[in-house]
């Protein structure tokens, strides 16, 4: 009897469906994308993205540790042939205002973290009911809740305005909360449902056969196979609300007591934009936050963009 050679993949990039039998489309197409992300161009033009991206942080980087009148006088790539570094940058941006720049970090935090919960909470649930909840119209009222992605938020900045100051909310952290939660609902409905629609159909109905409503199938069944995607939108949620300047400024102000981290920011530029030296310290205390989250949940990124993001 002759032996029959076992098959092997001409293309390293490949998937051998043997390997990836029984597990989710949203799996397959992940282990599909990596194969074809790890050849040799796509990693060579990753790194030359990568370089391209860095460099300019880096400048900033660099520029933030030097003393104002070499910034005036010459560029950061100077600075490796006469090193002088200083951190009397730091020290200004942090002490140098009548009011502490921890107030404006603690008004981001506190803008950013609701601003994150509500529309994933809001959002979870309407998944749900497109996914799994048939009713009439269901088709239809999803296309319009996806083309509300198309609406550009300066046009939307003076009628929400209007409406807040009639309801007295108006420089308040509610109007920044609502705002963020009215634009960030279309997209993460649309990650979160085409999540929901890869979980196996199989794993629903045998939790309904064994008497499961929708609640203890939504958190029972569905929640922890969803961290992928909660993770993912919530990294560019709160990514975007941290960022923001032009909600906080035309809502809330710029007063103390509600102004976030990028209106005290935009304050170190100065009148003429010339306090270059402490605009650059100040965007690096405020990049801490956002790293610090995207390196803790970045796992879970490509998983949940691959997942909810991707239909075929």
């Amino acid at each position: 009897m002759t032996a029959i050679p076992p098959t092997t993949l001409t293309d390293p990039t490949e998937v051998d469906t043997r390997k990836v039998r029984g597990l989710t489309r949203a799996e397959q197409r992940a282990i599909a994308a990596k194969g074809r992300l790890s050849s040799p161009w796509a990693s060579g033009i990753a790194i030359v993205l990568a370089i391209l991206w860095t460099v300019p942080t880096f400048g900033l980087l660099v520029t933030s540790f030097r003393p104002r009148s070499e910034i005036r006088t010459s560029g950061w790539w100077t600075f490796f042939g006469n090193p002088t570094a200083t951190l009397d940058n730091y020290v200004e941006v942090l002490f140098g205002s009548s009011t502490s720049f921890s107030t404006f970090f603690v008004n981001s935090l506190v803008i950013t973290l609701p601003a994150v919960v509500i529309p994933i909470s809001l959002a979870l649930l309407a998944a749900y009911a497109f996914a799994w909840i048939p009713f009439r119209g269901r088709e239809l009222l999803f296309v319009a809740v996806f083309a509300l992605q198309v609406v550009p938020i300066q046009v939307t900045l003076l009628p929400l305005l209007q409406q807040y100051v009639s309801w007295g909310l108006a420089g308040s952290f509610w109007v920044v909360w609502l705002s963020h939660s009215i634009f960030a609902l279309p997209l993460a409905i649309y990650l979160l449902h085409n999540f929901m629609k890869d979980i196996p159909a199989s794993l629903v109905e045998a939790a309904r056969v064994d008497g499961a409503g929708h609640v203890t199938v939504f958190f029972r069944v569905l929640l922890p196979l969803l961290t992928p995607a909660i993770a993912s939108f919530g990294i560019f949620q709160f990514l975007w609300v941290w960022n923001d300047l032009l909600v906080a400024l035309v809502f809330v102000g710029g007063t103390t007591d509600v102004a976030p981290l990028t209106v005290r920011i935009a304050e170190l530029a100065g009148t003429r934009g010339s306090q270059w030296h402490l605009l650059s310290a100040g965007a690096f205390i405020a990049m801490i936050v956002p790293l610090v989250v995207f390196l803790a949940l970045q796992r879970y990124f490509v998983r949940g963009l691959l997942a909810g993001s991707v239909k075929g």
